[in-house]
């Protein structure tokens, strides 16, 4: 028979080798300021935990779950994980984080501990049996599950290139079934590696007591969160486990067959009996301690690692024997149970592993950075000083306690995930709009594929019931003409004209020399110059005083720079206000203060702005915050020179100097929400005016000179400048002035309404 080595290099697979999928189950507790369990409930901004794809409760109310979904790449589930600890640390009270390490804090009386308020009564009955078996403490113990499947492809080219089995299913239960056992056996290098328990406050331990202040790892030890000993699963088969386990519930030492706690679950089917047909699926992974030095509990380090570990496991021409399991399995709890600082008794054994593993990765062509995890590793063996245990207890010393150590973690990680909210991180190449868009999905469980980050298009799905939204917040929803209505300006005023809207007279120019050629029309008007489908403000020049010759061609210029048509209107005195229509509805309505600065008297406006710039709302990038930097380019010191100023005057004291006259976000304005103070006749028509286009999401740009005054048919106390498809929501999040507006939510109420449905159902 062949072994899998002679299999993986007669393929000469290379790359596909390496190919797998990923998930990760992150468990933590909820932690007050004070180092105390948090006793409150499982935020209801979650939804319910009956269909909540990402984020769950584990046995207790207080211990939050974290599931990434099935991803092909160590890097996108790092991501993800990224993502859903943003997700849970914003949506938490801004009192509690979360709890990094994987020995809790000093709990209270276990009849204060809450069990997780579940829907299924089953469910919550289990946690009620194992509530009796090991006491609520050792139920607050943490950790993170690691899942782990071999990619389809390769499984099938290493079936076709044997001939002993003749069922692929079985082939590949073989293989994980080799990555068990291997897994067992050899599971004690991972625990001197990864170990992250350390220590726990006395008073954890009823009737026992640890024999040295400091272990490697207290989870993973006799002490830590294990079955009875009388618990026996044999791995030598798949169908002895099957008919093992089943003995094991049958005797009542198992309460169910997921009260097995072994380091590997077999998982893909729902009762083990049913891997006899359909074999196992991926594995789960369950020996891992929450690392704290990484604020998600695992480092992508620690993942590719763990990838590197299980293939070898498959790599190796051996498969270990039910007693060398059992030799594994002792080894790994003597391991556990060294102190941090100390050399691995198994030293020789683990380089073994790493020089072996290190020869797999040059046999298969593999990365180097998979390389420097095996050195990285090796230098760990030989330092365990540098092990994460090791570094817990300097850390632990320096702070007093494990209690101050942690609580200052704690802290930290949930001051980094809210520092800035309106980014979510793991996702931060996505546009502001769309990752606000995501970060509500997640909270609320909606299932979410990115299907092109770049082009910024999702699938989002509740309950088979999926949506496409690109950008966030283009959907099914709009007619397909409406986007080509509103990004061309001329058609969006000619059918709002029609339809008894006011809108700004106006020329459109489609060459430079005709826009030039017509400057008697404007040369003694008040006009605005702008691109014809353009938007963020971008080639906008605005004359409240007659242009010259000289800046109206120029003006020109910059436009056809924007695009291959150009609009000039008459200007429209007044306020420009943005208003925000979905689905019917204007839940937010912007003004938005063009680019300025206000004089001190002393410092020059380009030193005005340089210091405006600093605010950490306004981003280095374009639309990743909430305001965008001003710049001095030449449609800023145009709008200077009709005002007398150039980029080194030194305005006087609380002048308000303006460096754009289009008021965009985009472009450096402040944005003031004012969603409150405007009448509903002006809300009334800009839903109108979105109906006639056919859009269900637009932005209304409206020109209002006194918001004091209702607007009537018989007198419009408005101007429409423009209808915007895909209009910015993040700038209504995130106001410079004003009360925020969370508008995404409102896409995703839009797209699943029978999501709040079944949430008021629930109730």
């Amino acid at each position: 028979m062949k072994t899998v080595k002679q299999m993986i290099q007669e393929t000469e697979i290379g790359a596909a080798f390496y190919q797998a999928t990923f998930g990760i189950e992150k468990e933590g507790l909820r932690v007050t300021p004070t180092g105390e369990l948090a006793l409150t409930a499982h935020p209801v901004e979650f939804g319910n935990r009956s269909f909540h794809p990402y984020i769950q409760t584990d046995y207790s109310e207080s211990q939050l779950e974290l599931i990434t979904p099935p991803l092909s790449t160590i890097k996108e589930s790092y991501e993800w994980l990224t993502a859903l600890h943003d997700v849970a640390l914003q949506t938490l009270p801004s009192d509690e984080a979360i709890w990094p390490i994987s020995m809790p804090m000093v709990l209270p009386d276990e009849s204060v501990i809450p069990i997780a308020k579940l829907d299924n009564k089953d469910d919550v009955t289990y946690r009620e049996i194992l509530t009796e078996k090991y006491g609520k403490k050792k139920q607050m113990i943490s950790g993170i599950h690691y899942n782990f499947e071999l990619d389809d492809q390769l499984v099938v080219r290493l079936f076709d290139c044997q001939t002993d089995y003749s069922n692929k299913e079985s082939f590949k239960s073989m293989l994980y079934l080799k990555l068990t056992k291997n897994f067992l056996r050899y599971r004690w290098l991972l625990t001197y590696l990864l170990g992250a328990s350390p220590t726990v406050d006395k008073s954890f331990f009823a009737n026992q007591k640890i024999p040295q202040d400091y272990v490697r790892s207290i989870r993973s030890s006799q002490y830590g969160y294990v079955n009875p000993s009388e618990v026996a699963v044999s791995f030598h088969s798949i169908e002895d486990y099957v008919y093992s386990l089943q003995d094991m519930v049958e005797k009542g030492f198992l309460s169910e067959e997921k009260e097995f706690y072994s380091a590997v679950r077999f998982r893909g089917t729902n009762k083990a009996e049913e891997l006899l047909t359909k074999g196992i699926s991926y594995l789960e992974l369950r020996s891992f301690d929450l690392n704290p030095f990484d604020p998600f509990g695992m480092s992508k380090h620690t993942m590719e690692f763990v990838h590197l570990f299980c293939l070898y496991m498959i790599w190796m021409d051996e498969t270990a024997t039910t007693e060398e399991i059992a030799v594994g399995e002792e080894m790994s709890r003597l391991t556990a149970m060294e102190q941090p600082e100390q050399i691995s008794s198994f030293q020789k054994e683990g380089f073994q592993l790493l020089k072996q593993m290190e020869e797999m990765i040059q046999a298969t062509n593999g990365t180097k950075s998979a390389l420097n995890c095996i050195q990285e590793a090796k230098k760990h063996l030989i330092d365990p000083n540098s092990t994460i245990a090791a570094r817990m207890v300097r850390g632990i010393e320096e702070k007093g306690s494990y209690i101050d150590f942690s609580l200052e973690l704690a802290k930290q990680y949930k001051n980094e995930a809210t520092m800035k909210p309106y980014n979510l991180r793991g996702f931060e190449p996505l546009e502001m709009s769309t990752q606000l868009l995501l970060f509500d999905a997640l909270q609320k469980g909606i299932q979410v594929e990115i299907l092109d980050a770049q082009d910024q298009f999702l699938k989002l799905t509740f309950d088979q019931h999926s949506e496409f939204v690109k950008n966030g917040n283009m959907t099914s929803k709009d007619s397909y003409i409406a986007p080509l209505i509103m990004e061309n300006k001329t058609v969006t005023k000619k059918i709002l004209d029609s339809a008894g809207f006011r809108v700004p007279a106006g020329e459109e120019y489609v060459t430079l020399a005709e826009g030039k050629t017509a400057f008697w029309r404007y040369e003694q008007k008040q006009i605005v110059v702008k691109p014809k489908s353009t938007n963020y403000g971008l080639g906008i020049s605005v004359f409240k005083h007659a242009p010259t010759k000289k800046d109206y061609e120029r003006a020109l210029e910059i436009a056809f720079k924007e695009d291959t048509a150009v609009l000039v209107e008459e200007y429209i005195p007044g306020t420009e206000y943005r208003f925000f229509v979905l689905d019917g509805k204007v839940p937010a309505i912007l003004l938005r203060t063009p680019a300025n600065v206000v004089g001190d008297g002393q410092k020059s406006i380009k030193e005005l702005v340089a210091e405006k710039n600093e605010d950490p709302l306004r981003g280095e990038e374009k639309h990743r915050s909430p305001l965008e930097r001003i710049e001095l380019g030449e449609l800023e010191q145009l709008m200077l020179k009709a005002q007398g100023y150039t980029i080194e005057s030194i305005p006087e004291l609380n002048t308000v100097v303006y460096l754009r006259e289009n008021s965009n976000i985009s472009t450096g304005g402040d944005s003031i929400d004012v969603t409150d103070e405007i009448d509903d006749s002006y809300k009334q028509a800009a839903i109108d005016m979105s109906e006639i286009i056919g859009a269900k999401v637009s932005g209304i740009d409206l020109i209002i000179p006194d918001t004091t005054l209702r607007s009537t048919k018989d007198h419009l106390g408005y101007t429409v400048l423009e209808a915007n498809f895909n209009p910015a929501m993040h700038m209504h999040a995130f106001v410079y002035k004003g009360k925020g507006r969370r508008l995404t939510m409102g896409i995703l109420k839009m797209l699943f309404p029978e999501l709040w449905e079944k949430e008021a159902d629930n109730e």
